[in-house]
């Protein structure tokens, strides 16, 4: 099939073979429909024609904008995306479906258009979580056995609320998200407690963009226009690596982080990637609905290689906040 990136360097470009995720789906049975958007290599604010299917004015979000819109949209039931950022989390959100980034690396990336190889991952989109199950499945994701931490169910369980870096720029639908979301589980039997990273997870997100600037394969990336030197690069990749089984740790005594997947709706027009650096697991759940009607996501966030626990909760999540949470779509 024609795989050009969204970008007139690649016009009429076909590849030889199938990326390794599409021959694993063709071994499995998987039919192919075809090809989705994407805003220019997945990285830049470039976007395609697609537009949000709950309003046409609005952007369906970047970067795996066609296969959100095309999930949300009832034209596909499930769809591959890749995220570095926040480009399948948000999409999620904004179209109102189900989102899954796995732990880094856990899923083949042969035969992707790489832009930042210890960030790219690829993850995929479904109506339910069953869906996403069903390719957790098909990828073979297994985790690491953590019998002390098992979830058994909802009542009981303990989460975190973790209004996180974007808080700052959350808007009222965000807010009353994470807030409503709260006030469900807890009215389920859940225990839900309000986290705050320590301190040494303030710098996170620049380690993050340090690493996407030094490493990332944009052309002011390539020609280091921010002139970072190779010893804060190191310096950056050594600090993440030193949180992530900090954040692992922290993530264990939950059965779920809940954070924001977006700072509120989906605005007009497209909006830019955000920032991620701890390789762990996150799911965007639906259920709430925004000031003009829009859907809005929260991200369930586990350690690395919780991936199917992470979607066990999910599933008991997803259920309260779509039947609960306020949001309901009107595609059919």
């Amino acid at each position: 099939m024609p795989t050009q990136f969204n970008s007139p360097l690649y016009d009429g470009h076909f590849p030889e073979t199938d990326a390794a995720s599409v021959r694993i789906l063709r071994h499995a049975g998987a039919l192919i429909f075809g090809k989705t958007t994407t805003t220019e290599f997945a990285a830049i604010h470039v976007g395609p024609k697609t537009r949000n299917p709950h309003d046409l004015l609005r952007t369906p979000g970047g970067s795996s904008s066609g296969s959100g819109a095309a999930v949300a949209d009832f034209q596909i039931p499930m769809a591959l995306g890749t995220q570095t950022g926040g480009s399948l989390i948000r999409p999620a959100s904004f179209n109102g479906i189900h989102g899954f980034k796995p732990t880094w690396n856990s899923v083949s990336r042969e035969g992707q258009k790489i832009y930042a190889l210890m960030y790219d991952t690829l993850g995929w989109y479904g109506r339910c979580v069953g869906d996403l199950v069903l390719l957790a499945d098909i990828f073979g994701l297994q985790d690491d056995k953590d019998e002390e931490h098992a979830f058994q169910g909802i009542v009981g369980a303990r989460f975190a609320i973790c209004k996180t870096n974007i808080w700052p720029m959350a808007g009222p639908g965000t807010q009353d998200a994470l807030a409503r979301a709260a006030d469900l589980l807890r009215s389920h039997g859940a225990e839900v407690n309000e986290l705050e990273l320590p301190s040494a997870f303030d710098d996170v997100p620049e380690w993050y963009r340090i690493g996407l600037h030094t490493e990332g394969l944009l052309i002011e990336h390539v020609e280091n226009s921010d002139n970072f030197t190779r010893k804060t690069q190191l310096m950056a990749s050594d600090k993440l690596a030193a949180m992530r089984p900090v954040f692992d740790f922290i993530a264990s005594q939950y059965a779920a982080i809940i954070t924001p997947s977006v700072p509120d709706e989906a605005p007009v027009g497209l909006e830019s990637t955000g920032s991620h650096g701890l390789h762990v697991p996150v799911l965007n759940v639906p259920g709430s609905r925004g000031d003009q009607g829009m859907p809005i996501g929260l991200s369930l966030v586990a350690p690395r290689y919780r991936d199917r626990h992470l979607l066990e909760v999910g599933k008991t999540v997803g259920q309260i906040f779509e039947t609960e949470g306020g949001w309901e779509a009107k595609i059919e």
